[in-house]
């Protein structure tokens, strides 16, 4: 019930107490009462002196100084007048009481009072209560959340890993707090900041921290929360939220997923210019940029598909400004990482760097989540801090998956997996350019049997062809292993990941990235790998049937080079091959001081946690390589393949799972 409705409620029944306050005070307090017979009986003693003759109610005194009330019947009686008379009895009469015009006029208007307060509740019920929020006739009304000054606690130190955005941002801060030092030089701060980036990467975070800077009030909506089924809705929105900016300014108005309201127009079929969406663009870009000024009032707007937004949303006097909020490099991630570790109690052996290290291609977001699983294995083991097991274990199960334990193989499906895990390890090691293995191990993860994890020694934004060709070497390491061991009719389908992504490389390296001799520096496939950020699309071949043709027997030819120099570095050191396999099969897990040994000839000693076969301490990573796209692009969170179920689970390039 809205604040009216209740208002108007309370002072109905205060009236009604009221006036039943006043009839009462205005009625004397009433004497003994006695039988109308004993009233009469009483006259005929002559015990009576005085009555008042009030309608049917008549009041007396006694000889003796009593006070009496007694009440007429209904049908009159005649003597009584005679007999009070022939008694010498004082009689007075006295004049109805009578209600004054106020609680005659509060009677009378009491009814409609109530039908006017029924009504009017049930209007502010339909526009959405007290808040205005919900309701039928509250279409055309803001959803935007406003957060004020003293709300928002968030600030530039909570923010880590986007040095290079904070700093675009900070004169925006230095305007809403002194707009004079810009004004005095003609100087104009931006309309609108668009933040671009992946998901997760921290623009939320970000424009949060720019208010809490600011000490601003800031509001916080989602692009597709102006879109109704209704015509005019979300225009109406548009000008309602701009409207309650204004009030506040200076503020900061946010719009998350901005792509949803903010596409190009005129590419919808049969829609035309006039469908609900583009009206909603159309007055957005009025209220960002019209004929009504609209000083103080910054939009910060996020997404991460910058590619489809209207060309007149991002020129100058709107979004002036694209501020790009990245994957973080490893000194970053360090950052992000201490920032979350600062919430949860730490043992003396967590060192973030090495799990920065560890994370490559990892956001702000999926840091936040190792630490928090980090915090829950250690509450599921009653520890008190959160120490370097735990984040590392995190880590893999975030990258690789939960452990399988209660997964139960034969002896011959472990042997098979460690021979094929142990082949991509070896080749691994010894090809050129490479990154160093760091760990392998057959306990099933995810979707995968086996896994084998590389190290490496920095983060990569491009890659030469020699550490493409080695990274196609060490895919087929897992395959060429199964077929020494088993025979070409023994060989299963746990390199099936392995193949798919050797083939994405040698394709990509012929038709996208130049690297074919045959083929030169020409782009024979449209590089739309980056459809949006965050995500990948598919490819479109172009050029003519003998183009595709020699394309193909040129990745044909890579993949038959890349395979017979991995068959051929297995058979030559085939005696480390049974080595590895045979620790693993003791083992399980293997970590870079056992596998020194056995490329010394050497049967590894035990590991250092023998208790706990899958965890690691150190910075493992599965090694990124952007699988199917130009290595140029920033490292990847390796993601599950859509093998078979029980067979493969490769994560991504450089990483050899089974």
């Amino acid at each position: 019930m809205n604040d009216m409705a209740k208002n108007l409620i309370l002072w109905l029944i205060i009236a009604a107490v009221l006036l039943t306050v006043f009839n009462n005070f205005s009625v004397d307090s009433a004497p003994q009462s006695v039988p109308y017979s004993q009233f009469v009986q009483q006259i005929q003693n002559n015990q009576i002196s005085k009555v008042t003759i009030d309608g049917y109610t008549i009041r007396g005194q006694r000889d003796d100084g009593s006070d009496f009330q007694t009440t007429r019947p209904a049908a009159q009686d005649p003597q009584l007048i005679g007999d009070l008379l022939e008694h010498k009895v004082v009689i007075e009469g006295k004049e109805p009481q009578q209600q004054s015009i106020w609680s005659r006029l509060l009677i009378a208007s009491f009814p409609i009072l109530i039908i006017l307060a029924i009504f009017f509740f049930f209007m502010r019920q339909m526009q959405g209560g007290g808040g205005g929020k919900g309701g039928p006739m509250s279409f055309g009304k803001s959803k935007a959340k406003l957060l004020s000054q003293d709300q928002i606690k968030t600030t530039f130190k909570d923010v880590a890993g986007c040095d290079e955005a904070k700093e675009e941002v900070e004169e925006v801060v230095d305007f809403l707090k002194d707009p004079s030092k810009f004004q005095q030089l003609g100087g104009k701060i931006p309309r609108g900041l668009l933040m671009v980036g992946p998901p997760g990467t921290g623009k939320t975070l970000l424009a949060k921290a720019i208010a809490g800077e600011a000490k601003v009030p800031f509001f916080s909506i989602s692009g597709s929360d102006f879109v109704e089924m209704f015509v005019g809705v979300g225009a109406s929105r548009v000008r309602d939220m701009f409207e309650q900016a204004k009030k506040q300014s200076p503020c900061i108005i946010f719009i998350d997923e901005i792509d949803a309201v903010g596409r190009s127009r005129g590419g919808n079929m049969g829609g035309g210019g006039h469908d609900e969406r583009e009206q909603t663009l159309n007055q957005l870009l009025v209220e960002m940029d019209g004929f009504e000024a609209n000083d103080g009032t910054i939009v910060i707007a996020a997404t991460n598909r910058p590619d489809v937004l209207d060309p007149a949303l991002l020129r100058p006097g709107r979004f002036d400004r694209q501020v790009t909020v990245g994957l973080p490099d490893i000194r970053g991630r360090e950052h992000i990482l201490n920032v979350h570790l600062r919430k949860v109690p730490l043992a003396d052996d967590v060192k973030p760097q090495l799990i920065a290290r560890g994370t490559p291609g990892f956001s702000g977001a999926e840091l936040a989540n190792v630490v928090n699983e980090a915090a829950l294995f250690a509450a599921r083991r009653n520890l008190r801090l959160v120490g370097m097991r735990e984040l590392e274990e995190a880590k893999d199960k975030i990258m690789m998956g939960a452990e399988r334990k209660s997964m139960v193989m034969s002896e011959k499906e472990k042997s098979n997996t460690a021979y094929h895990e142990a082949g991509h390890a070896i080749i691994g090691l010894i090809v050129p350019d490479h990154d160093p293995v760091y760990k392998v191990t057959i306990i099933p993860r995810g979707r995968a049997l086996g896994v084998t994890m590389f190290l490496p020694n920095e983060d990569r934004y491009s890659y030469s062809r020699q550490q493409l060709i080695s990274q196609l070497c060490s895919l087929f390491g897992g395959r060429i292993a199964e077929e020494m061991t088993l025979g070409p009719n023994g060989v299963t389908t746990g390199a099936s990941n392995d193949i798919k992504r050797a083939t994405e490389i040698a394709h990509s390296m012929v038709a996208k990235w130049g690297l074919s001799e045959e083929m030169g520096p020409l782009m024979y496939d449209e590089d739309d790998s980056h459809q949006f950020l965050g995500g990948a699309g598919g490819s479109s071949m172009m050029g003519s049937g003998e183009t595709s043709a020699k394309i193909d027997r040129e990745v044909r030819k890579i993949i038959d080079e890349c395979y017979s120099t991995a068959k051929r570095i297995l058979e030559e050191n085939r005696d480390k091959l049974d080595l590895m396999a045979q620790a693993l099969m003791k083992y399980e897990t293997i970590d870079t001081d056992q596998i020194k040994e056995i490329m010394e000839g050497k049967f590894p000693s035990p590991p250092k946690d023998s208790s706990d076969n899958g965890s690691s301490s150190g910075g493992a990573i599965i090694e990124q390589n952007g699988a199917g796209s130009a290595p140029s692009d920033d490292s990847k969170k390796p993601e599950q393949d859509g093998g078979s179920s029980d067979q493969s689970g490769d994560n991504t390039l450089g990483d050899s799972t089974r």
